[in-house]
């Protein structure tokens, strides 16, 4: 690990202002993507500003919306009496991920900004445009089993990590954040995170010094109707092979309102759009979820070594569908 300046505050402001100064200088907060990143070189910030100690940990009812605080531990988002009745999808997502130690030291904003577990990004004896743009792509020609079908450019392959992101995805989250002239502005999840592109070292739509200090979610009337489903190579503390959520409401039995996310295939949380269109107004049966998941699929890229996950994907798809139609969520 490389020296650094090391700054602790308690005011917002001052800390949006300190980052934005330092173009190497990066937040911290849980620590538990950062420090990894940083102890394996791979990150070489030269400033960090902690803002452990900032008041954006509530999680509250504000209008027609429910506002999470970007510093608010994953743990206590989980188990927050009105995430689980109202946005029980959220709650498993979270509790999907990661082991609860790091579930107990993350933030929900960190969450958000936690970057590839790709082993090409990490190995800095390898190609990666992301950790070193220009540099090239050894995932293309390598073994990429856990990388994208969708979405993915000549220049990177990654997928994103988060499954929080992929249920915020399915929300219709929007992202709140504060820059260093003390404006705020709100960015819809489904711009906030990019696509690899020309600029895979990019992973989101954020100014550098952007801070977010809170996530939204609309009101919800379809909790009952959803389901976070993971599919990983073992059963604890391991990324997705692909992941699906799922919410819907219904009128008798005809969906209404669909949306899905899928995770583990693209370098953003994949909004199915193609599967939602299918399933709009139809009727809730397996013929129907499967004619979505085909939909949906179909534009899949596939690289040599994960031709796996697009029957994978199909198949989690109808299955995330299934537990939410018969309430398992």
């Amino acid at each position: 690990m490389r020296p650094f300046k090391f700054t602790q505050t308690n005011d917002a402001a001052n800390a949006v202002k300190t980052v934005s100064a330092n173009k190497s200088a990066n937040y911290l907060a849980g620590g538990t993507n950062l420090l990894d990143l940083m102890k394996e070189d791979v990150s070489r910030p030269t400033e960090l500003v902690d803002i452990s100690r900032l008041s954006l940990t509530q999680i509250k009812n504000v209008g027609n919306s429910l506002s999470i605080g970007a510093l608010a531990r994953n743990t206590d988002t989980a188990n927050h009496p009105l995430i689980r009745q109202n946005y029980p999808l959220l709650t498993q997502a979270i509790l999907a991920g990661a082991s609860q130690q790091i579930r107990n030291m993350a933030t929900n904003g960190g969450n958000l900004l936690q970057r590839t577990r790709c082993p090409y990004f990490y190995d800095t004896a390898m190609k990666c445009n992301k950790r070193e743009p220009g540099t090239g792509c050894d995932a293309l020609e390598g073994i990429n089993r856990m990388h994208a079908i969708f979405g993915w450019s000549d220049k990177c392959v990654a997928v994103y990590p988060s499954d929080m992101a992929v249920a915020l995805a399915a929300l219709d989250a929007v992202v709140k954040v504060q820059d260093a002239n003390g404006k705020e502005r709100a960015i819809n999840f489904a711009d906030f995170h990019r696509l690899p592109g020309d600029n895979p070292e990019k992973d989101n739509t954020l100014n550098h010094g952007e801070l977010i200090t809170s996530i939204e979610l609309p009101k919800n009337d379809m909790p009952s109707k959803s389901y976070y489903l993971k599919v990983r190579d073992r059963a604890s503390y391991a990324f997705a092979l692909v992941s699906v959520a799922v919410t819907f409401n219904w009128k008798g039995n005809v969906i209404m309102n669909p949306r899905i996310a899928l995770g583990g295939v693209a370098h953003k949380p994949w909004r199915a759009l193609e599967a939602e269109k299918i399933l709009s107004g139809s009727v809730a049966n397996e013929e129907n979820f499967k004619k979505a998941a085909e939909a949906e699929m179909k534009a899949a890229k596939p690289l040599e070594h994960n031709k796996f996950k697009v029957e994978l994907g199909k198949r989690a798809i109808v299955r995330a569908l299934q537990m939410a139609m018969n309430g398992k969520g």
